[in-house]
């Protein structure tokens, strides 16, 4: 089902923003496919049709024609409101095309713990008490256990934290 189908009908406002960005050349370009998707979905156009055209998988004009539906009668509200503000429209047209959250894989280690196994990085080997130049991957990560800084870390993910210069900390 298009939006036609479904009965949407784009306050005049809201078709102003989708025009705009779906010509835009500077936007990002999902969200320029997002705002020609809805356009096309209120004139009438199949998902099929959206997707041939556009060079898409059909999946895309599904998702953002159930996911504009939810989100039409709220921007409808916004544009009716005569203290709302073309700016502010803007920025509600936006949110309803932007990327739903994913919540991912939860952090395995805190930033303390991600500070304290960087800070076990710089550290001398020697004041460890192991006998060599530079520690490796594996010897942090065993010294990392024996300090209590984490219960287990693989090497390879060590790594991948030191090789990162950032954390993947909550």
């Amino acid at each position: 089902m298009n939006l036609k189908e479904a009965g949407i009908v784009l306050h005049d406002r809201v078709r102003v923003v989708l025009d705009q960005l779906s010509r835009s050349r500077t936007e990002e370009p999902r969200l320029v496919e997002r705002a020609t998707i809805v356009l096309n979905g209120v004139g009438g156009y199949s998902h099929v049709k959206q997707a041939i055209e556009l060079g898409i998988d059909r999946q895309r004009p599904r998702r953002w024609t159930k996911r504009w539906i939810r989100a039409n009668e709220r921007l409808t509200t916004a544009a009716k409101e005569p203290v709302t503000s073309d700016r502010q429209i803007e920025k509600l047209v936006f949110a309803a095309l932007a990327d739903g959250h994913r919540s991912g894989t939860p952090p395995k280690f805190s930033a303390e713990q991600v500070t304290r196994l960087i800070a076990l990085a710089c550290e001398r080997p020697e004041a460890s008490n192991i006998p060599v130049n530079r520690l490796t991957p594996e010897e942090l990560a065993r010294e990392a256990v024996k300090r209590g800084i984490v219960e287990s870390i693989s090497a390879r993910h060590l790594d991948r934290i030191m090789k990162r210069g950032r954390s993947q900390a909550a």
